[in-house]
């Protein structure tokens, strides 16, 4: 059957369709159901390079949010495109039924310098996007535990949009029309500083967030532990060191140390998402690096690839995955260990160790954040800004420099795309990311390959947006 293209040239012309065409398309044939029509007016690009996106009229958009953090070398990264394109033209598709080269080696990096830094042997299982490792994750952590279902999870938590990574999803809002599939989480305060009690330091909070949590263990009637038994009915807390869509939330660094007593008390397993947050963002491979604790299960994604082509993966204990206990058809996925990820995954890493990745980020980050503290001081609407690397946020209020401010931010986030700040004599426009409890928060996740100047042009286009927001 011979396919016809709806789109016709016009007047012999060539087969090219204008913006307005293409919305009319796209509205009547692309579905809503994903993230696009967040915005009444979604934008076309129509190329990128480095940390910046352009449109067909060759406008300069600074992009601050890098697809979600999920391409932290920047765009059209000429290394890491170069390992695409090697392996586009020596082994670019074979079954998951096979071996090749690339998934092995990098298995074997991930679990070796997992096994440095944690100081347990692992194994590594792939997938192809973020949801579906916690999915895999999620049926090792019940095969494990014995079949339990029910995890605990931080309010403000984000883990995905399939049904399982729903269930351990804070929003209500992601599983309001489907309901729960086997999985429930019961969710705990996350230290939260800047909304929390006030009168404590922001270690004080830590500890106080982790004490209410274990008062769930004090007896029987807490409801989460069987004190004779000994066992608890929960299999697993899912965390992100860092939250993500939850607005870039950094908490107090005695939070997990503490934290993981309490779970190890009671024999309840760690499983750090780090689809966000990992690869560098906060200038370490994996952000809970930063806070002296060793996970059960860590399940990564999104950047290990720049983007290039989907991968995801979980890092496990031995004991939660060697063959005995996970044997081969446990999960799967047609494109999982896929050679075209792996080859651009296993490029990344090297890359990023010769670079010396992380002491760029934690430096640039430092920049970054005084960058942000200056409007901080400048504009009464930002009510809070704070970072760890290339990590950052920056919460916009009212006047009060407390109060909420979704629709301010909604609009900067238009305004931004408009394209029509001048600096230098140059158009640019600015790519932002919405994120937190509240829908006020930019969360920026920067090109980690950055500049200086690039970091000063995105100050002074801040400044100029805050500016504008201000005065409308």
């Amino acid at each position: 059957m011979k396919m016809h293209s709806l789109i016709k040239p016009a007047n012999g012309q060539p087969d090219t369709v204008s913006e307005d065409e293409l919305r009319f398309l796209e509205e009547t044939y692309c579905s809503h159901g994903d993230t696009v029509h967040y915005t009444d007016h979604p934008k076309f690009f129509s190329g990128c390079d480095g940390s910046f996106m352009y449109d067909e009229a060759g406008t300069a958009f600074l992009d601050l949010q890098m697809w979600y953090s999920a391409v932290n070398f920047g765009y059209r990264n000429p290394r890491l495109n170069a390992a695409a394109h090697r392996q586009l033209d020596t082994l670019p598709q074979v079954a998951s039924q096979y071996l090749h080269r690339e998934k092995v080696e990098l298995a074997t990096m991930i679990a070796q310098d997992a096994e440095r830094k944690f100081g347990s042997k692992g194994r590594v299982h792939f997938n192809v996007g973020g949801s579906q490792a916690v999915e895999d994750s999620l049926k090792i952590v019940r095969n494990f535990s014995g079949g339990k279902s029910l995890m605990f999870a931080f309010e403000g938590g984000y883990h995905g949009r399939t049904l399982g990574a729903t269930s351990i999803t804070s929003s209500y809002r992601y599983r309001r029309r489907y309901g729960h599939f086997g999985e429930r989480a019961q969710f705990i305060e996350f230290p939260y500083h800047f909304r929390g009690p006030k009168g404590m330091s922001k270690e004080e909070y830590g500890h106080y967030c982790v004490q209410k949590f274990a008062r769930l263990f004090e007896s029987e009637y807490n409801g989460v532990w069987d004190p004779k038994a000994g066992k608890s009915e929960y299999a697993a807390f899912y965390v992100e060191p860092i939250q993500g869509t939850g607005g870039y939330v950094i908490p107090p660094m005695n939070f997990f140390v503490e934290l993981k007593k309490v779970l190890d008390q009671h024999g309840i397993l760690l499983v750090v998402d780090e689809i966000q947050m990992g690869v560098y963002r906060t200038g370490k491979l994996w952000s809970i690096e930063h806070f002296g604790v060793s996970p059960d299960v860590l399940v990564f994604g999104k950047a290990i690839t720049n983007g290039l082509n989907p991968l995801s993966g979980i890092w496990a204990r031995e004991e939660m995955i060697n063959p005995t206990i996970f044997p081969p058809g446990s999960t799967h996925s047609t494109f999982a260990s896929n050679p075209m990820g792996t080859a651009v995954a296993l490029e990344t890493l090297k890359m990023a160790d010769e670079e010396n990745i992380g002491a760029s980020v934690m430096a640039k980050g430092a920049a970054f954040l005084d960058g942000l503290q200056q409007l901080q001081r400048k504009h009464a609407i930002v009510g809070e800004v704070d970072g760890l690397g290339l990590a950052l946020r920056m919460e916009i209020c009212r006047d009060d420099s407390f109060t909420p401010d979704k629709a301010t931010l909604d609009w900067m986030s238009d305004e931004g795309m408009k394209g029509d700040m001048i600096v230098n004599g140059r158009k640019y426009g600015l790519v932002l990311d919405v994120g937190g409890y509240h829908k006020n928060v930019i969360t920026f996740a920067p090109n980690l390959n950055i500049s200086l100047d690039e970091i000063d042009l995105a100050i002074e286009l801040l400044d100029q947006l805050l500016t504008r927001a201000e005065r409308r």
